[in-house]
């Protein structure tokens, strides 16, 4: 690849990897299976041209490629009310990542569509969250790869061989102990991504295993935990005792070493992540989303049994976020009707931070994604209030924030 004997994409894809993979610490490199490229994302005219150049220099993933959100609706674009001349640049810069043979899932979470990785298996992934997930769900393996580098990777089907692809670096170094929480708490939705919200702050990107947590959490609370902990910190493993594959229990996490630190987590610690959630301290409210990471069939279909036969207020718009796959399903059994009865824009392909959905002069967001609530006052210039799902159905009907801290406040 190197001397070019598979062509000058290839080339240049290799050239790439193989300066690159020193900076992970690698000397040599290991073949992947799959790839997920987050460079689809339009954050300016560079990422546009490096695509297209490998496009026209006709470079072909060698593996299995998936897509991750990017910067507009393909259908509805026009319904969002996007500028035409940033649609045709977004629209040009999904159009070279297809051209190069990656399929257009345009999903942040490539995990819970057909073909998911499996135990064991190397992949080369972008989009913090879909790490997080990949590593301490799936038990899959891959670094955190970053824009243009993921590319690079899924042309070549090549990854330095360093860090989360070996065993070692896999081996959880602290343990965060689980105080015993009230039930009502636990049962919450808004417990997990809390949860993973301390986690991010209390391990930045060491490894950790939680212990402790006497349920198994459903796949989305998962998702939730998980996307939160890569929000706070540069988490792209947490081991879950009884959860994660490789980590069956704390020793195993370990490896039979004993921890470098051990640290409890506490209700206190809890109420205290929760509260950097939320910067907006009154009752005004201009938007409610979902959907960071893309909300699932299940999550769609839960917030159409919550707003059915209801409205939102005219003062407030709604966002639900999700695959094209996902929304294509929602139309079929006539839950996206309902959603839009209520008023929420369903939007495919995209999300609110890296897309301009969101009005001009909005100043309030409330949300059940922790992402979404850590993002919203740096990307959109809006101030966050992160509540319970049922919360923000409320809100939105009530065109203000109605705050519901239940056992949090106990």
């Amino acid at each position: 690849m190197l001397q070019g004997e598979h062509g000058p994409a290839l080339q240049l894809a290799m050239r790439i990897v193989s300066r690159m993979a020193p900076l992970y610490g690698a000397t040599t490199l290991l073949p992947v299976t799959r790839a997920h490229i987050d460079g689809v994302i339009l954050s300016g005219s560079a990422g546009l041209e490096f695509a297209e150049k490998l496009a026209d220099l006709r470079g072909q993933v060698s593996v299995p490629t998936t897509l991750n959100v990017m910067s507009m609706d393909r259908e509805r674009w026009r319904d969002w009310g996007q500028d035409p001349e940033f649609a045709s640049r977004a629209h040009r810069l999904g159009q070279a990542y297809q051209r190069m043979g990656a399929r257009p899932t345009f999903t942040c979470a490539p995990y819970q569509i057909a073909d998911a990785p499996t135990f064991g298996e190397q992949i080369a992934w972008s989009e913090s969250n879909a790490v997080a997930f990949a590593n301490s769900v799936i038990g899959a393996r891959t670094n955190r790869y970053g824009d243009y580098l993921d590319i690079c990777c899924a042309l070549t089907g090549r990854v330095p061989a360093a860090g989360l692809h070996l065993d070692e670096p896999r081996l959880a170094t602290v343990v965060l102990e689980l105080e015993r929480f009230p039930s009502a708490l636990v049962e919450r939705d808004d417990f997990y991504p809390i949860l993973g919200y301390l986690i991010g702050s209390l391990v930045e990107s060491e490894i950790a295993v939680i212990t402790g947590l006497e349920t198994r959490p459903s796949s989305d609370l998962l998702k939730s935990l998980t996307a939160a902990a890569a929000s706070s910190g540069s988490v792209a493993l947490v081991h879950i005792a009884g959860v994660t594959p490789e980590a069956q229990t704390s020793v195993e996490a370990l490896g039979g070493r004993p921890p470098v630190r051990t640290r409890t987590v506490s209700l206190t610690d809890l109420r205290e992540a929760r509260a950097k959630l939320s910067t907006a301290p009154g009752t005004d409210l201009d938007v409610v989303a979902f959907g960071s990471p893309h909300c699932s069939l299940a999550e769609c279909r839960a917030l159409a049994g919550l707003m059915a036969g209801h409205r939102a207020s005219p003062t407030v718009d709604v966002f639900i976020t999700t695959s094209r796959a996902v929304r294509d399903l929602l139309a079929r059994s006539g839950d996206l009707a309902t959603l839009e009865r209520f008023g929420a824009r369903v939007t495919a392909d995209t999300c609110i931070v890296v897309a301009p959905l969101v009005r001009i002069g909005a100043r309030v967001l409330m949300t059940n994604s922790a992402k979404y609530a850590h993002y919203g006052p740096g990307l959109l210039g809006v101030d966050s209030v992160f509540a319970t799902t049922e919360a923000c159905v409320a809100s939105a009907i009530a065109g203000e924030v109605c705050r519901d801290d239940g056992p949090w406040a106990t």
